[in-house]
């Protein structure tokens, strides 16, 4: 294996320019750094990143806390920002909350000298914004998720009031009337729910049609057996939904299982639209509609953000609204 002494030899330079070339400490003039790099591509060199990092005071490290684990989108983002941090030479250590609020304060509050990582890219559900900015310990963080916060942290997340009301809009271009939504959580960490339902009633407005309460059922997580329940509780209403849009792909999954089993036809009885456009919504039968964030843009901009930060970047905290695009398959468009 090559060593920065061979490729100092290779080059006709000092193990010092080599190292300047490879670590970015100091100015190397271009004749030098193209002498430098070109005898790195010839021997195969590889840095030692773990000696580097500590020599930096770092571990190398960085840790996704999502709270769930077990959720597809989840899981999906998790493969995107281990394939961003690769791009920077970073390894993902991945963790859960559980929507635990003692766990995302704990996380918070710990002494950065006892943590693991360099950085912290955190999707919460129950801290606050006071919480944030109180927080004991000085490692970098970047929000991901739609939690609202008041910008004094960098935050990356899509715009969930528009991905609802483009959901909604396409099932009201269906010529569908008695739209249903299923996922709201009207409570304090119930803040993605309460955007999609602000951009569910915002669709159903911009139609002239009035929104009716019994049409909009609340659910205490986004799984799929909750949505079944959920979609059997619309049936039983004295006017069922013709369409229904749920705020998940897993919501709408389950909802659409309870469809079947009340032996009503997709789309042709009721119309489903979910949101996340996980993998396996395109596989299900029918294939599942649904709002597609950008989980390869999240990660890409999520984790610039936080090696920036690392790195010792004085970029200010920024709410940075990546894309989303709708995906047309079976539960809306038929077979």
């Amino acid at each position: 294996m090559a060593t920065l002494r061979d490729v100092a030899q290779r080059a006709n330079v000092s193990i010092r320019t080599v190292s300047n070339v490879v670590n970015g400490y100091a100015p190397v003039s271009d004749q030098l750094r193209v002498r430098v790099e070109a005898a790195i591509e010839e021997l195969d060199y590889r840095p030692n990143l773990i000696a580097r990092n500590l020599k930096q005071g770092r571990t190398g490290m960085i840790a996704l806390v999502v709270p769930e684990l077990d959720v597809p989108y989840f899981a999906e983002l998790a493969r995107a920002v281990i394939t961003a941090a690769r791009q920077h030479g970073y390894v993902v250590m991945v963790d859960q909350t559980d929507g635990d609020p003692a766990r995302e304060r704990e996380l918070l509050g710990r002494d950065s000298r006892a943590t693991m990582f360099d950085g912290l890219l955190l999707s919460p559900l129950a801290i606050s914004a006071d919480e944030l900015r109180r927080r004991g310990n000085r490692v970098p963080i970047v929000l991901l998720g739609e939690h609202i916060f008041d910008g004094s942290v960098p935050h990356v997340a899509i715009d969930n009031i528009a991905a609802a009301r483009l959901a909604t809009e396409h099932l009201l271009g269906l010529g569908r009337r008695r739209v249903a939504a299923i996922g709201d959580q009207p409570y304090t960490s119930g803040e993605t729910a309460q955007l999609r339902t602000q951009g569910y009633r915002q669709a159903l407005e911009r139609h002239g049609i009035e929104a009716d309460p019994a049409l909009v059922v609340p659910t205490v997580r986004f799984h799929r057996r909750l949505g079944a329940q959920a979609m059997e509780q619309l049936l039983a209403l004295p006017s069922p939904p013709d369409a229904v849009f749920c705020y998940n792909d897993l919501l709408a999954l389950g909802a659409m299982r309870a469809l079947t089993r009340a032996g009503l036809r997709i789309p042709h009885d009721v119309a489903v639209v979910g949101l996340d456009d996980i993998e396996e919504g395109a596989y299900s039968t029918p294939s599942l509609t649904t709002v597609a964030p950008d989980k390869a843009e999240i990660a890409r901009v999520a984790v610039g953000m936080l090696v920036d930060a690392i790195n010792g970047g004085a970029t200010p905290p920024a709410e940075i609204r990546t894309s989303h695009r709708l995906v047309i398959r079976e539960s809306t468009a038929g077979f």
